[in-house]
């Protein structure tokens, strides 16, 4: 039965972009399947057919280069796995594009490593890159590129769920979706049949989190803490999220017609603006400034700009322009900004009134340290 909420989010959702870990796209064995592909491309090709533009992001060329060099086990050193995951890339990508082919489309392949997303010009011409293929109703292939990052392969960094949230903000995509190995998220051990899937996530608050992390170590349980992070990031801009079970096919279809299939997750307020989406959800802070409780509640709830009198502590080494972390007094980020000054001007300014800079510096170019208009809050969806 189609629920009203989800029906109204797949009509105006006329972007999405879709994740698929590498347990969807491989067997038991981890090399990649090559149905699966086959599958998705067709559920990818009947979504954009509705007039909806998609971007992929993709996981599995570690599980592709297996397959292409013969390997029986994921080898377990960064420079094997980099190796595998380069031969592996290729086969992927060419992967796709055969099965695209047969629909008449065409796949794209797009390697991003996180700094190509922290730097501002890099970050602008790679959405002009995505937003031009979808145009030309190509399919965006994206991945980390493995070669040169160490992330994904070393950690559970997020298995490209953080990638997708970023992805999603850089192109203003409407509906980001997570095809996983679970159908979503539960309200306890997903292998338990007492567990219940959570249908719908109004708040990403604590309550929420909580569902993910083991009670007796407080780490989080398998890949699931990525995907709420993901979703934290995506639903702070103002975007929905769906995570839903990838390894059976339908999940897509069942999406755009408003089926409540997996777990939704709903926008918090209002859109956020794609210059101040860099600024809090991409782009990574080269430092951090403390403040007191009074300059919280003027940048979060007032949406005033920073002051110096409000600033308590600096740390990093961030120059003017930079990015930088805004902490309340209990060290929780609310909030990401450019700064205006370096750090070592902060900290001689830090606690000053404006009308005291000029006499700290010998000048005072800004009444403030971090403009509003430069300025995203980051909290709404932890607080």
């Amino acid at each position: 039965m189609p629920d009203l909420i989800r029906q109204e989010i797949a009509a105006n959702s006329t972007t999405w972009v879709v994740k698929v870990g590498t347990r969807v796209l491989t067997g038991a064995d981890g090399l990649l399947n090559q149905e699966r592909i086959s599958q998705l491309a067709e559920e990818l090709h009947q979504v954009m057919l509705t007039g909806r533009r998609v971007a992929l992001v993709s996981s599995g060329a570690v599980g592709a280069g297996m397959g292409q060099l013969g390997l029986k086990r994921r080898p377990t050193d960064l420079a094997h796995l980099q190796a595998v995951a380069a031969v592996g890339q290729t086969n992927l990508v060419e992967a796709y594009d055969r099965a695209f082919r047969r629909h008449g489309r065409h796949a794209a392949q797009i390697l991003l490593i996180a700094d190509d997303l922290d730097h501002r010009t890099r970050y602008l011409n790679i959405r002009n890159t995505i937003l031009t293929l979808l145009d030309l109703q190509a399919v965006p292939i994206i991945n980390e590129n493995d070669t040169v990052s160490v992330e994904e392969l070393r950690t559970t960094f997020g298995d490209n769920d953080r990638l997708a949230a970023m992805v999603t903000n850089l192109i203003q995509a409407h509906l980001l979706v997570l095809l996983s190995d679970v159908a979503g998220l539960y309200d306890g051990d997903p292998t338990d049949p007492q567990s219940r899937l959570v249908p719908t996530v109004d708040r990403l608050d604590e309550s929420v989190w909580a569902l993910v992390r083991d009670k007796a170590t407080g780490l989080s349980k398998g890949g699931m803490a990525s995907k709420l992070e993901a979703a934290r990031i995506a639903t702070s801009a103002g975007e929905n999220v769906v995570i839903a079970s990838g390894r059976k096919p339908g999940a897509l279809a069942q999406i755009m017609a408003g089926e409540p299939v997996g777990t939704l997750f709903l926008a918090q307020g209002q859109t956020v603006p794609a210059w101040k989406r860099w600024i809090g959800f991409t782009a990574q802070p080269k430092g951090q400034l403390h403040v007191d409780h009074g300059a919280r509640q003027a940048v979060e709830v007032q949406g005033r700009s920073l002051l110096a009198i409000g600033v308590t502590m600096c740390a990093g080494t961030f120059r003017k322009g930079d990015v930088v972390a805004i902490m309340d007094p209990q060290g929780q980020e609310f909030a990401r900004g450019l700064i205006n000054y370096p750090v070592e001007e902060m900290v001689r300014i830090k606690g000053l009134r404006t009308d005291q800079i000029a006499a700290a510096l010998g000048y005072s170019p800004y009444d403030e340290v971090i403009h509003r208009d430069n300025m995203a809050v980051t909290s709404s969806a932890r607080a």
